[in-house]
């Protein structure tokens, strides 16, 4: 007797699925299967959070042989009492307290007094060239045996609108505990030298004086090197000296809490930053730079305070870097040097890494196996050729869709509260943060839903995985240190998906496959995402989205299990499918869009969190002309009282640089200009005319600066010049504008004595020369800032520059 007919929908709801339906995992038990992956994948996120989370700060009355942040901020303390500029008499106290303090325990100390150029090219002199007074406290504990110098390296002056209790009391008091701690226990057996620098803020001109000058660095070493920009966070070891393998190995084995990724190395070196371990790559020393980076709202401005400290990271400062220093105390510098950078980041239990020329390798051996399992699913009938190039074409969709949405969200925040534009991130930033991260898996929950019933689970997680594959290559390529945060995923992806297609389908091995992949890319990617925000602050969230769209793109087949079953549905069947499918990526946006209600409801302004202003004022003492500057583009209520248009001030006050400002008027104060004195001027064969002066401030000033007009001045214009004695490089590309100069940083008071050769057409040299101090509250038309308006972290901030033209 045959079988009854079976109902024509019921046979639509029993046949088997359509290629394109086939997923790389399709257990009996869904939700199970997806709630066990999910939790497995949130627990190792967990894991990995805690990985970057900061120790326990250790008390005053810890053992004599470790570190403790309890005495260490005690230093902060001190140094940090007010702000100490390079060059004041605030500086002059912190420095005096140093030097006891290394003196008191035993140590051989020196200052180093002396000038020095910049390192780097921070400022570039607004066309010309930087130098300082510089007064480094050098201190030196003796090796047994030695076979190089271990140099610990942090500045101790401040910015003028801030005390500095991170931007570096925190390096400085952690260098002062370091040498407690190995001073009270067995001698090293190479030298550790220990350099706190001065005027790293003004142009890093101290660490270039040491490296290039002093006896101690001449045979060259290692440098670790201590900042901070913010007040809290995992201090990251985020640059490096080239062919850093061995160095960074000694980091993961010998730094108690290892956070550092060549990825940051890689960028780092991409970007116009500097600190002062820029002078000591200049001189070829090798080394490592260390830094806790969040909390940079108050990078600094007048709240980098004691106060404002995590002592955990400081203790995780000071844990590393006491590590680090017995480590390399003790191993043979001279075979150091690897030839090779090294690829790393950080896991469960310490530091990942292997050698960098396996960097292409890996990256071609992902790309292929991804296209094995391209193949192998064709074959297998789980897609199509076709449905797996739609999959990869519409794989870019969210990776240009998700770092789109967050600059627009940043746009929308900051068009609410416009003062953000001026920070580098804001006071709190997690609400924001967490919107970012929302509405990037808010896009991608909705580009996988409308594209599953297209192209189908198996051919988008496969095109997933080749974006990561083809992204790592070419990373290989240009960031080697970054290849690993495409490579590796795409690679666990592909063979987990191998190991799937080799599995019975709806048995457990193809979920447990794919979720292990998924926590590979949670491992690689989920703390590059934690990092990159207080890293590249709210303003570039977007890099940061881009990430979470590739760690989405990682884990699409986990993703795939928060779907029901596709294939075979039809009718109110299909409807209730897609609705339940659809969740997740409502459930993100609604979830964004209230982590981005809720910043801005509680990151509000106030006294505690004020928002940042920036104020200049630029008295010109020879036609009595006094202005008002701010480089703030679209100007807070309070410093919208002071300026209106925008201004050139290049040709008036050249010191300030060629930038515009927002300007406008301001009472002339009686304030005398730099005296400007000629000790000689003499002709010189070929028309040249040497020219000697002297500088002097008629106050007490941060900088001075003296301009040449070169626009009247022949072809070769400024040909020579020293200043303080020393020669002044002079770059053929400065010479191009109306001025050539010099900026001198922590002036003394008797003056500089500056000289110059020119060639002057005519027989006119015209001359501007300024200074700068710091506070605009005794000026006529100042009004004091109300409570919860402060200070932007910036060099010229509060300046009050005054200038005059002296033709010779």
């Amino acid at each position: 007797m045959g079988a009854p007919p079976v109902p024509t929908a019921d046979r639509a709801l029993a046949r088997p699925p359509a290629a394109a339906d086939r997923a790389l995992a399709r257990p009996r038990r869904r939700l199970p299967a997806a709630v066990a992956a999910l939790a497995a994948l949130v627990a190792v996120g967990a894991v990995m959070l805690v990985t970057l989370a900061t120790p326990a700060p250790r008390p005053a009355d810890a053992p004599t042989d470790e570190f403790s942040a309890g005495r260490a901020y005690r230093t902060v303390q001190t140094i940090a009492a007010r702000p100490h500029v390079a060059g004041s008499a605030a500086n002059d106290q912190v420095r005096e307290h140093l030097v006891g303090a290394l003196r008191g325990l035993g140590l051989e100390t020196e200052v180093q007094d002396t000038v020095a150029p910049e390192a780097g090219q921070l400022s570039g002199a607004a066309a010309g060239a930087t130098l300082a007074r510089v007064r480094n406290v050098v201190a030196r504990i003796p090796g047994s045996d030695p076979t190089g110098r271990v140099f610990l390296v942090a500045h101790y002056d401040s910015v003028q609108t801030g005390p500095g209790g991170n931007d570096d009391a925190a390096g400085t008091s952690t260098i002062l505990e370091v040498a407690r701690a190995l001073t009270a226990g067995p001698r090293p057996r190479n030298d550790i030298v220990l350099v706190l620098t001065d005027a790293e803020e003004a142009c890093l001109c101290g660490a270039s004086a040491f490296a290039s000058s002093h006896p101690l660095a001449a045979d060259g070493g290692v440098v670790l090197n201590l900042e901070a920009r913010g007040a809290t966070g995992p201090v990251i070891m985020f640059e490096t000296s080239r062919n850093n393998a061995e160095l960074v190995d000694v980091f993961g084995r010998a730094a108690p809490h290892p956070v550092g990724t060549s990825f940051a190395v890689e960028i780092y070196r991409a970007l116009p930053n500097d600190t002062d371990f820029t002078a000591f790559l200049d001189e070829d020393f090798a080394g490592l730079n260390s830094a806790y980076i969040d909390g940079g709202a108050i990078y600094h401005t007048p709240l980098d305070t004691p106060a404002a400290m995590d002592r955990g990271s400081l203790q995780q400062h000071g844990d590393n870097a006491l590590g680090l220093a017995r480590e390399f105390g003790r191993t043979d510098l001279k075979a150091l040097r690897s030839g090779h950078d090294a690829t790393y980041f950080p896991a469960p239990g310490g530091l990942v890494r292997y050698p960098g020329w396996l960097t292409l390798p890996l990256a071609l051996l992902a790309l292929v196996a991804v296209a094995a399992l391209g193949w192998l699913a064709v074959r297998r009938g789980r897609t199509t050729g076709w449905r797996l190039a739609a999959g990869f074409g519409l794989g870019l969709v969210p990776l240009v869709a998700a770092p789109l949405a967050a600059q627009l969200l940043w746009a929308g925040i900051t068009a609410v509260r416009p003062g953000y534009a001026e920070l580098l991130d804001p006071y709190r930033p997690t609400w924001y943060r967490l919107a970012v991260v929302a509405s990037a898996a808010a896009i991608l929950f909705t580009w996988y839903a409308l594209a599953r019933r297209w192209a189908g689970p198996a051919a988008l997680a496969i095109g997933g995985l080749a974006w990561l594959a083809v992204l790592g290559v070419l990373l290989a390529v240009a960031v080697p240190g970054g290849a690993y945060l495409a490579t590796l995923p795409a690679l666990a992806g592909a063979l987990a998906g191998l190991v799937a297609l080799a599995s019975r389908v709806d048995g457990p091995v193809p979920v447990v496959a794919v979720t292990l992949a998924g926590a590979v890319a949670v491992v690689i990617l989920l703390p590059t995402v934690v990092l990159l925000f207080p890293a590249l602050g709210m303003a570039m969230g977007g890099v940061a989205a881009l990430f979470a769209v590739l760690l989405g793109l990682a884990a699409l087949p986990v993703v795939d299990l928060l779907h029901p079953q596709a294939g075979g549905q039809r009718g109110l069947v299909a409807l209730r499918a897609r609705r339940l499918g659809a969740l997740p990526a409502v459930a993100a946006a609604v979830a964004a869009a209230v982590f981005a209600g809720v910043g801005l409801a509680v990151d509000r302004f106030d006294a505690a969190h004020p928002a940042p202003t920036h104020l200049m004022y630029a008295l010109d003492a020879g036609t009595g002309q006094a202005r008002w500057l701010s480089h703030e583009e679209d100007p807070q209520p309070w410093t919208d009282g002071y300026v209106d248009g925008m201004v050139s001030v290049a040709d008036d006050f050249p010191g300030l640089g060629d930038g515009e400002l927002r300007a406008g008027p301001a009472p002339a104060a009686n304030l005398p200009a730099p005296k400007l004195e000629v000790l000689s001027d003499t002709g010189a064969a070929g028309g040249e005319r040497t020219l000697r002066l002297r500088l002097v401030p008629q106050r007490s000033v941060r900088l001075a600066s003296l301009h040449v007009e070169t626009a009247g001045l022949g072809s070769a214009g400024v040909t020579a010049a020293t200043a303080a004695g020393r020669p002044v490089e002079i770059e053929k590309r400065h010479l191009d504008g109306r001025w050539w100069g010099l900026v001198f940083h922590a002036p003394p008071a008797e003056g500089i004595e500056v000289t110059l050769t020119v060639q002057p057409r005519g027989g006119q040299v015209r001359l501007r020369a300024m200074d700068a101090s710091d506070g605009l509250e005794a000026l006529p038309g100042f009004r004091p800032r109300p409570s919860d308006v402060g200070v932007v972290g910036s060099h010229s901030s509060e300046m009050l520059a005054v200038a005059r033209t002296y033709p010779l």
